[in-house]
């Protein structure tokens, strides 16, 4: 896998009680990092954390025990030490490499790199905070896992609360219902009765002020007791119908929650291809959309990149120089985890017998390098799409098994 084209957009703060310590370090971050700052003085350890805010802290003192003591007066004095996010990296000699292993183990630290008292791995410094940023990254845009479990636990209980009211409201529904069929039985009869009294009786000797004289007494004293009596019937499945809706708010508000959590995650894009440049052109396109992008240099490396990440989509150049686009697509194919995993090629050759080729691989859709910008938004963003919704039909399918 190969670095990002483009330079992280991270703080790094360098602690260390010796100044030409820390302007090496700096040395070497800032040839691939903007924001590096060095803090010397130890009456600034607060002031000078909480100024930069640092995503990632890096010990450079010449001894674990003054990391260890730095880095446990900051969080007694800061309380924005204990509550921002941010990634502690520790350097240290050769002598106490595995007391660093422990103390990262123990999670005092987040990693250790050997570097006393020469740099002898300069690489792996840079390596190790490339990868707290992207740790930091990914926590930042994606929801946690204690987030999805109380909402998901809220869900949960929304079973329960449906067969309760469910019950519940069939009582009520019945006893209404039974009411509803007395009052129409009972009016029923009321009318049968007024309408034969009116045909014995003939017509009022009033004229029509008496008829409505009478028929106003009729449905004074027969028709609107029976309806007040099936309205105060209806009345608890009122107040059913309204506790039910209240209880139901807290779930509906956790389902969009939810909703809101998937929405925020990072869609992964695996780029495959060897040409720095166009892991540019990619990066500037893709990043800013809240893609996480990651690249491999070529075939065989992306197929040791599955081993460990399972993208949502990939990108995959048609030349490379080991093995080719359509032979790693149908390599990755051949592995029952990825046989569904959407892979774009991007290729400057337009022949029917490559496209033919590529799609009796696995392929399922091209891009014309040079690539077009709205071109693979729009095509990127429709294979996502329709990658969700297969998944979320599968898995419909699965339930009503």
């Amino acid at each position: 896998m190969m670095g990002k084209p483009s330079r992280p957009a991270a703080t790094i703060l360098i602690a260390s009680d010796n100044i030409a310590d820390g302007e090496l370090i700096k040395t070497i971050l800032d040839a691939e990092f903007d924001n590096v700052f060095i803090s010397t003085a130890p009456d600034r350890i607060v002031e000078d954390f909480e100024l930069r805010r640092p995503n990632v802290l890096l010990l450079a003192f010449d001894s674990l025990e003054k990391s260890e003591h730095y880095y446990h007066a900051l969080r007694t004095r800061s309380n924005e030490a204990g509550t921002t996010e941010h990634r502690v990296i520790v350097l240290c000699d050769k002598n106490n490499i595995g007391r660093a292993y422990q103390l990262c183990k123990k999670e005092r630290f987040h990693d250790y790199v050997f570097f006393w008292p020469m740099t002898h791995d300069a690489p792996r410094l840079l390596m190790s905070l490339h990868l707290a940023i992207r740790e930091l990254t990914m926590l930042d845009a994606s929801p946690t896992a204690e987030e999805f479990a109380a909402q998901a636990r809220r869900l949960s209980e929304m079973e329960t609360l449906l067969h309760k009211h469910v019950a519940h409201g069939n009582r009520e529904i019945e006893i209404a219902d039974s009411a509803m069929r007395k009052a129409e039985r009972e009016i029923g009869a009321a009318l049968d009765e007024f309408s034969r009294q009116l045909a014995q009786e003939g017509p009022p000797d009033v004229g029509e002020h008496g008829l409505t004289k009478k028929f106003d007494s009729f449905k004074q004293n027969e028709i609107d007791p029976r309806l007040r009596s099936f309205e105060e019937v209806t009345q608890p499945l009122k107040l059913w119908i309204d506790g039910f809706s209240q209880e139901c708010v807290p779930h509906i508000k956790a389902a969009r929650t939810l909703n809101e959590m998937a929405d925020r995650l990072q869609p992964t894009v695996l780029v495959v291809d060897d040409d720095d440049f166009q892991q540019t052109i990619v990066a500037k396109i893709l990043e800013p959309l809240n893609y996480r992008v990651l690249y491999a240099e070529s075939g065989l490396a992306a197929l040791e990149i599955l081993r460990n990440v399972r993208p949502d989509l990939v990108l995959m150049d048609l030349m490379m120089p080991d093995v080719n686009g359509i032979e790693t697509t149908r390599r990755l194919k051949a592995m029952p985890a990825f046989a569904n995993l959407p892979v774009m090629m991007m290729t400057g050759k337009s022949e029917g017998d490559i496209v033919i080729e590529s799609l009796q691989a696995g392929v399922i859709d091209f891009v014309v390098k040079p690539v077009e910008r709205e071109t693979l938004i729009g095509k990127v963003a429709q294979i996502l799409r329709t990658t969700k919704m297969n998944r979320a039909l599968a898995q419909k399918k699965w339930d009503d098994l």
